[in-house]
């Protein structure tokens, strides 16, 4: 099983150009819809717990789903499989990449898979929405968070601190 889960991540690692966001659903199609290793909701649990730990949401989220499979091993040989081919593939292109850098199909190559990345990273968020308890206050949310970052410049670390205190205050106050 250990090993199993090192290829299964490995696979979503060696493949899935944009790193974390665009690795989620291709992450929920193998683990939760083929393997059947988790549910939809503990799928959706770990990936609310991974956006709010500190790092990488793919590499944070393989953690947390191989912790739940298979304990502290489960965890290393998810987490190894997920950043071993983003490491290997980096290696690879620093060791040859001055030979190439300048050649037209590198950079065709690089302008083709931008709009593949943007494509999953879309896909990740349209599924996060949809998973959400209120879709309009969610997409709401976004757009305004959105608005903040890109037209007022306001620091996403500002953002999210009061986003946190918001929900501390909110919860809070649901329990009185």
């Amino acid at each position: 099983m250990i090993l199993n889960l090192f290829i299964t991540f490995f696979k979503i690692g060696a493949f899935t150009f944009g790193g974390g966001y665009a690795m989620i659903p291709i992450m929920e199609r193998e683990i939760v819809e083929n393997k059947k290793l988790i549910g939809d909701e503990e799928f959706t649990d770990m990936l609310a717990l991974a956006q709010a730990s500190p790092g990488p949401v793919a590499v944070n989220t393989s953690v947390f789903i191989g912790y739940k499979i298979r304990g502290l091993t489960g965890a290393l040989s998810c987490l190894l499989g997920t950043v071993l081919p983003s490491f290997l593939i980096i290696l690879i292109i620093a060791i040859f990449f001055n030979d190439f850098k300048n050649l037209a199909i590198v950079e065709e190559i690089f302008s083709g898979i931008r709009p593949a990345i943007a494509a999953l990273i879309l896909s990740s968020v349209v599924i996060m929405l949809k998973k959400g308890d209120n879709l309009t206050k969610r997409i709401s949310i976004a757009v305004i968070v959105a608005v903040l970052v890109g037209f007022l410049d306001i620091s996403p670390v500002i953002i999210i601190i009061a986003g946190a205190l918001i929900s501390l205050i909110m919860n809070y106050l649901k329990i009185k």
